[in-house]
């Protein structure tokens, strides 16, 4: 049973778009791709043709995915967020206890988490430790080797 897709605006947007272009684009260029290894000859003993078949049932699956993606996500409404409590969409601010060091992640359903881009799942360590917390609270986040954390939510503002 497919789970819930915890998407904020922008997410959905983002999705739909990469779907249009896989539908479009993309179906376009593996068609292209196995007329010309048909050209090649027979197509039993043809590896180009093999592997652009191969790349189509990939892209096919791929589509296939994202439109269940679309079709179960739940967008996070932005007028229901506050800057009081930690929620999904919410920027957080934080202050880590022992180095002093502050950080910002923005809290998103796991379909759109990109750690690089500071964008924690919902579902991960730190993003479920900060969830339903208010500014000034300190939370204690397990880590894999070590003492836990302990961030200090600084400030939290609406991300969406």
């Amino acid at each position: 049973m497919p789970r819930d897709v915890i998407l904020t605006p922008e997410g959905l947007t983002k999705l739909k778009d990469e779907l249009a272009h896989l539908q479009a684009e993309g179906r376009r260029e593996v068609a292209e791709r196995i007329k010309e290894a048909r050209d090649f000859g027979d197509i039993a003993e043809n590896a180009e043709y093999d592997d652009a078949k191969n790349a189509q049932a990939m892209l096919e699956a791929k589509i296939a995915q994202l439109e269940e993606r679309v079709r179960a996500a739940t967008v996070v409404d932005p007028s229901e967020l506050s800057n009081d409590v930690v929620g999904i969409g919410s920027i957080v601010h934080v202050k880590d206890e022992k180095t002093g060091k502050s950080q910002k992640f923005t809290i998103v359903g796991s379909a759109e988490a990109n750690p690089a881009d500071a964008k924690l799942s919902n579902e991960s360590p730190v993003g479920r430790a900060l969830l339903g917390h208010k500014r000034n609270e300190t939370v204690s986040v397990s880590v894999p080797k070590g003492p836990a954390r302990k961030l200090k939510i600084t400030k939290i503002d609406v991300g969406v």
